[in-house]
């Protein structure tokens, strides 16, 4: 646990709210109407990235005269940590910063200063394409975060290019995952999304990279975030396939989850040699029990990564909402919250949805 620092927002000055929260929601913790408590807060900073995957920035769309937000249409490091502290009020507890690509907004670390001062959050995460991660993991470490995420869908050089757009280089990304290890940041996670006929192929050579080394690979099903990835059924490879093509080379059995929803489902190697994750969002989806909201870097509350539309919380605060007003309005979108996507993809797919370079993963 984070000790109880005085609470002052981001510029130190005195306390947001008078509002003594955290006791009460301890005891009666905000639920939604499918009794699902809002426990994880992720966080985009920054909607624009160093990569034009296909599946997230196809760079045909996202092109040099894009028009991505300006700084004065996102939150300021102020407004970010105004709404974390009321969030960790209403029961959340972990913090993930993401993006876009985090690390492209100047002066991260000040932010996560911020963060980690804030009574209740025990865990501050950032998820990142790694390019950048070489030279500010030691800066993010001193700042408080705790772990890092890397995304990394393939160690083939010509496969990586594909994935990432031709942007970047997965040695710069192996350099960071060095370097945020020697930092301290862990565990360290690697998040590969798996499409077939793509990279399906080089699964097992990252399981093979990493094993032994205290990194945790997970595998993520290819998914219908957003819409411009035009996804369909036979491009996912079920998680389940992956299980046993490698249970066949290196045997693993089931390791029972850490946390109630944890969206990974485990599995240690039977040599002792570590751990892997599968998240199956298509074919084992995972509704019932998230906990996650999400923060768009220009100020939207999001309740599910599949969402349509989102709830604006930079207008009202920007209007001189107080922080009671601003909880009463947070509340509202959690209590009446009834998302379930993936539970129901096949009755409820097509449509637009928010593009996940928007809000994360």
């Amino acid at each position: 646990m984070r000790p109880n620092l005085p609470k002052t927002n981001a510029l130190g000055q005195t306390p947001l709210s008078t509002r003594t929260i955290i006791p009460l929601h301890a005891e009666t913790p905000l639920e939604d109407r499918r009794r699902r408590p809002l426990r994880d807060l992720r966080i985009s900073v920054m909607d624009r990235c160093n990569f034009r995957c296909p599946y997230c920035m196809p760079e045909d769309k996202y092109h040099k005269d894009f028009q991505f937000l300006s700084s004065q249409q996102r939150l300021s490091f102020a407004e970010i940590t105004r709404l974390a502290r009321l969030f960790a009020g209403l029961g959340v507890h972990k913090l993930r910063i993401t993006g876009g690509e985090p690390l492209l907004r100047p002066e991260l670390p000040d932010l996560l200063g911020d963060l980690d001062g804030i009574e209740g959050i025990d865990d501050l995460a950032l998820t990142t394409n790694g390019i950048l991660l070489a030279q500010h993991a030691a800066a993010l470490k001193a700042a408080g975060l705790d772990r890092v995420t890397i995304s990394l869908d393939s160690l083939d050089d010509e496969v990586f290019r594909a994935m990432s757009g031709g942007r970047g280089s997965k040695d710069k990304v192996l350099e960071g995952i060095a370097e945020a290890r020697q930092a301290g940041l862990g565990p360290i996670k690697v998040n590969a999304v798996i499409k077939r006929g793509v990279n399906d192929h080089t699964a097992l050579d990252l399981v093979e990279h990493f094993r032994g080394s205290g990194v945790i690979v997970r595998f993520i099903e290819y998914m219908d975030v957003g819409t411009i990835n035009h996804w369909q059924a036979a491009d996912t490879v079920p998680a389940a396939e992956l299980v046993e093509r490698i249970n066949t080379r290196w045997p693993i059995t089931p390791v029972d989850p850490g946390y109630h929803g944890e969206v990974a489902r485990r599995y240690a190697f039977a040599d002792g040699a570590g751990e892997l994750g599968f998240i199956a969002s298509v074919t084992a989806p995972f509704c019932g029990a998230c906990t996650r909201a999400r923060l768009s870097s220009d100020g939207q509350l999001f309740t599910c990564l599949f969402a349509s539309e989102g709830h604006d919380l930079k207008g009202p605060m920007r209007e001189g909402a107080t922080d009671d007003e601003l909880l009463a309005i947070i509340e509202r979108i959690w209590t009446g919250r009834e998302d379930r996507y993936s539970e129901r993809r096949a009755a409820d797919g097509g449509g637009d949805k928010v593009e996940m370079y928007y809000i994360g993963g």
